[in-house]
């Protein structure tokens, strides 16, 4: 058979039937046939080579659908060709709409038999969930339709093809096609069949198609109703009734009712089941009543401001790829809300249609996103993007038409997309002008063309939070055409792509958030993204592991820029969605920065008082929690509900009254609070709560001075109470643990975020850190002194090929015979290129099974954080083996550190060592405790490893004792550390005790 070259063309889909809407499973009494199983399966290397369609596939292997074919048998093995990444190249040669003839092309076959009812009391038609990038249907031997699209839903009529018995349904997919060229979003390239497949019968009289009409009016409390019904093809059939039983409604369809009902929100998602019947059909659709708007440059929901704490999700699993499970559906949407994420962007595609039943049920705002892409041209100046050519303006208008067909009955949809990185050009407007033709209630929003001439809301991605805050007062830059300037100005922004989530990170949050909640017009914004797109795969010897782009041998890739998620590849939480909660808290907790000694309670909800909640104190003192409390009013009575949008502060005094003369005089002292629901939600695992923060009432008083004297041994090593040091100053051991290394350092393993220069810098930190040698520091042992009881040792630390270190001096003091105090004294010297890591002392202590080792530990957690990730870590005890304390990132890297630990004790094989912290100081400005971070391998070992699995440990525990950190940012795209948690090189003194056994003040 030869094929034609209809993969290639540039025509919307010849064959099918308009885009129909998608009610929930189970919703219609229409009867319907799944086709989701095993198809007889065979891959062919170009189109040409495609088998005839009428060839039934006996003997051919069997794949499942939905699934994509690079995965079939992942991760055991790859017989259909292996998954490939790139995020802005194409990985064929751009010759749009040509594609390379080498083609892989799947050919489907399943055998069905459908009742004869079907086709004598209506049609039947086929429909197709999703199938990327091309396919043609057949059916037993009849070519009936290509359509594309691949994340759009398409239906075929296949009802004269059919015959009594057994049937032949026959699909041709090709991997390659026209539409490649319009998408090329960030993600692996998988091909197949990846979503549900279906026979469906389509009654004489049956509901073809629904448009809903659910407005809310807050100022009647009323909801307004219409649906319109199409049958056969027809609008308005005048024999379709709608009844609402809970409502006591029942009208015609095209009729419009006003009644009072409950609104729908993300906080509130209230949904009434609306039943639609004809003679033919009944179909039950879970409605929400809810309006969205844009007025005076503010984004409303039900007439109150919304802002949006949002994600970016790409539908993912590390074995099925896009072919995402109805399971894991709902695991995503109960994620997002208990970790208080209350939008998402349905990045860069239509979702799955289950996961918008899922949003409207659980309450998540959904920016639906077109299937629209076209990155690639960008690095060719945007030479012959689709975008801008109206040869594709059939085909991109299809695609928008399509999407809002099947979800526009959705209340947690608020706005429409009309795609993602495709630049500018006349099909924005010819997009925009379809969609507000089928549905005007809605924002759209595109973030490719700036003016946001065709769009109600402005848009960007990435920008830094100094320019958000222009945006926010209204001064951002003009534009060259001031009509538009000033209408964008009039519009509400969103970031609709900020804080990359790529490995460690991202950090930085509050910058943005403290602006969003600050400035009515600035609405939010979607961190990007939700999960690392590792697919599982497996070494030589078997061992699992994620793999990222490269490591499936292909000819172009973008590495591990596709691990950038909130949640790791195998479905963790990474400390980044941690932070991300604490940042999006409902109920926001912080340290009154204008009033010493207070906490500044907001509440942030748009619908939603604070009278649910109860606001829980506690005061904890190194550690330990000596008194708690609710926070109550001034009766006595539990504190006065903030009403949406309100705050007020409190201060400690207020809160905690004499408790404070409970705590010792010698410990930190902090009062954290929480918003703990009266009533949690169903989804709300253990220990949850809708807000915390803390602020500093008392710093730790100064250790006691050490009082005791080094003694010497007959071999001449001094001996500093449980600390050993030979004639030159170096540690030789610690409470009977041989060191191997200890000195001071400056370097960390590069996150993915420091080993990218941010887009607004002009050099990026581990390039920095490079240029001052810090990957391969030295010290050198200047001399060792004694001045009365202190041993002083001088020296100098610095990187190979470097004329930057530092002056370093230690302090040796004896306590006792189980206690020893190191004082530090760092100074920076020469030229410094740009950031350090950190600024501390790195200890390597001989120990078998380190991961094993315990660490009791008190200081902020119990999760790892950096200077500019601090909100999720909250003063407390807590206790993890050396293996917990480490975060799995899909691509190795710094992890870990725990700050503001005041002491850690750590249950070494030779015996309990605790470390407390004392005087800390970097340039000049106090310190509250240390940072700590514990490994079973050197951070040479973590840069070097590519993978989580390649880390072997070594026999030793690295411990980092440091006075402070560089942040994480985001730099892997956009900022990077802001000014506020970025390290410069600076003077540190550092004060650590070391004890033998338990904490010793």
């Amino acid at each position: 058979m030869v094929v034609r070259p209809s993969h290639e063309s540039l025509v919307v889909p010849s064959g099918v039937r308009p885009a129909r809407f998608r009610p929930p499973t189970g919703a219609s009494t229409a009867a319907a046939q799944s086709l989701d199983g095993p198809w007889r399966f065979r891959l062919f290397p170009e189109a040409t080579t495609g088998a005839d369609p009428a060839e039934p596939g006996d003997g051919w292997d069997t794949i499942a659908v939905p699934g994509h074919w690079q995965l079939a048998q992942a991760p055991d093995a790859w017989p259909y060709g292996k998954p490939a990444y790139t995020n802005v190249l194409f990985p064929i040669p751009v010759d749009p709409p040509r594609v390379p003839r080498e083609n892989p092309t799947g050919e489907y076959r399943r055998t069905v038999t459908v009742p004869p009812a079907w086709r004598t009391d209506g049609r039947v038609v086929l429909r197709l969930e999703g199938v990327d990038s091309w396919c043609e249907v057949t059916v037993n031997g009849h070519v009936l339709a290509q359509t594309h699209g691949s994340r759009l839903p398409t239906e075929v009529d296949v009802t004269d093809a059919l015959v009594d018995g057994d049937n032949l349904v026959a699909l041709r997919v090709t991997q390659w096609s026209a539409q490649t060229y319009v998408e090329d979003q960030d993600q692996w390239w998988l091909s197949g069949v990846f979503r549900s497949v279906s026979l469906e019968h389509r009654p004489h009289g049956g509901i073809e198609h629904l448009g809903v009409v659910a407005e809310y009016d807050h100022r009647t409390g009323e909801g307004e109703l219409r649906i319109d019904v199409e049958t056969g093809g027809a609008a308005g059939a005048v024999d379709a009734a709608v009844r609402v039983s809970e409502l006591g409604v029942e009208i015609r369809a095209g009729e419009t009712v006003r009644i009072p009902v409950e609104p729908w929100s993300a906080e509130h998602p209230r949904l009434y089941d609306v039943v639609v019947s004809t003679p033919a059909e009944t179909v039950t659709l879970r409605v929400g009543f809810r309006t969205v708007s844009t007025a005076d440059g503010v984004f409303r929901v039900n007439g109150a401001p919304v802002k949006l704490y949002g994600v970016n999700r790409h539908e993912f699993e590390p074995t099925r790829g896009r072919a995402v499970t109805p399971e894991t559906m709902l695991d995503d949407v109960l994620l997002m809300k208990q970790h208080h994420v209350n939008a998402v962007r349905t990045s860069h595609y239509p979702p799955h249609p289950h996961f918008l039943d899922l949003c409207d049920e659980h309450g998540l705002y959904v920016v639906d996103e077109n299937d629209l892409e076209t990155h690639g041209f960008e690095p060719l100046g945007w030479h012959r993007n689709p975008t801008d050519d109206p040869a594709w303006e059939p085909l991109l208008v299809d695609r928008v038409t399509r999407m809002v067909r099947r979800d526009a009955h959705h209340a947690s949809v608020v706005m429409w997309s009309l795609g993602n990185e495709a630049g500018s050009g006349r099909n924005v407007e010819a997009m925009a002008r379809a969609i507000r033709a089928l549905d005007g209630s809605r924002p759209l929003h595109y973030e490719g063309d700036w003016s946001s001439e065709h769009v109600d809301v402005y848009s960007r991605m990435y920008p830094t939070s100094q320019e958000v805050a222009l945006v926010g007062r209204g001064e951002e830059d003009a534009l060259p055409d001031g009509v538009l300037d000033s209408r964008r100005r009039t519009l509400p922004f969103v970031l609709c792509e900020y804080a990359h989530a790529m490995g460690n990170g991202p950090g930085g949050l509050t910058d943005y958030l403290d602006l969003v909640d600050e400035h009515p017009r600035l609405m939010g914004g979607f961190v990007w993204e939700w999960m690392d797109h590792g697919i599982l795969t497996r070494t030589a010897d078997g061992t699992l592991f994620h793999g990222y782009g490269g490591d499936f041998g292909e000819e172009l890739h973008d590495g591990r820029f596709i691990a950038d998620g909130l949640l790791l590849a195998d479905r963790t939480p990474s400390p980044g969605l941690v932070e991300l909660a604490a940042a999006y808290s409902p109920v926001q907790i912080t340290a009154d920065p204008a009033r010493p000694g207070a906490l500044r309670i907001r509440n942030r909800y748009g619908f939603t008082s604070t009278a649910g909640v109860r606001l829980e104190w506690s005061l904890v003192a190194g550690g330990t929690v000596v008194a708690s409390g609710d926070v109550l009013g001034a009766g006595g009575e539990p504190a006065a509900a903030l009403a949406p949008g309100e705050s007020r502060t409190v201060t400690v005094a207020e809160l905690v009254g004499d408790s404070l003369d409970r705590a010792s005089t010698d410990d930190a002292v902090w009062c954290v609070v929480r918003a703990v629901p009266r009533e949690a939600p169903a989804w709300a695992p253990d220990g949850f709560h809708v807000g915390a923060g803390q602020v500093l009432v008392r710093p730790a008083a100064p250790l006691p001075p050490a009082t005791g004297a080094p003694t010497r041994t007959p071999e001449g090593h001094h001996v500093v109470g449980p600390v050993v040091l030979d004639a030159t100053g170096r540690v030789l051991s610690i409470a009977g643990a041989r060191v191997r290394l200890a000195r001071v350092d400056a370097w960390r393993a590069p996150t993915d975020n420091d080993a990218r220069r941010s887009w607004y810098a002009a050099i990026g930190d581990e390039e920095a850190w490079a240029k001052a040698g810090l990957h391969r520091l030295h010290e050198r042992l200047d001399g060792l002194d004694r001045d009365g009881d202190t041993l002083v040792v001088t020296a100098r630390t610095a990187g190979a090929a470097s004329d930057c270190g530092f002056a370093v001096r230690y302090e040796w003091r004896t306590v006792d015979t189980t206690t020893a105090d190191l004082v530090i004294h760092l100074r920076p010297e020469g030229r410094w290129p740009g950031t350090v890591a950190r600024l501390g002392w790195l200890l390597a202590l001989d120990q078998t099974d380190a991961g094993a080792v315990t660490v009791d530990w008190a200081g902020q957690g119990p999760h790892e954080s950096y200077a500019d990730s601090t909100l999720a870590a909250l003063a407390g005890s807590w206790r993890h083996t050396v293996d917990e304390l480490g975060t799995r990132y899909t691509h190795p890297q710094e992890n870990g550190a725990r700050r503001g630990v005041t002491h850690a004790t750590l249950g070494l094989a030779a015996g309990p060592l605790t470390v407390t912290s004392g005087e800390i100081t970097v340039g000049g400005r106090a310190v509250h405790g240390l940072e700590l971070t514990a490994r079973p391998w050197s951070d040479s070992a973590l840069h070097a490893a590519a993978h989580p699995h390649e880390l072997v440990p070594d026999g030793a525990l690295w411990l980092h004792l440091d006075a402070a950190g560089h942040g994480v940012g985001s730099a892997a795209c956009g900022p990077g550390v802001l000014a506020d948690a970025a390290l410069r090189p600076a003077p540190v003194t550092l004060q650590v005790r070391f004890s033998v056994g338990g904490r010793v003040s």
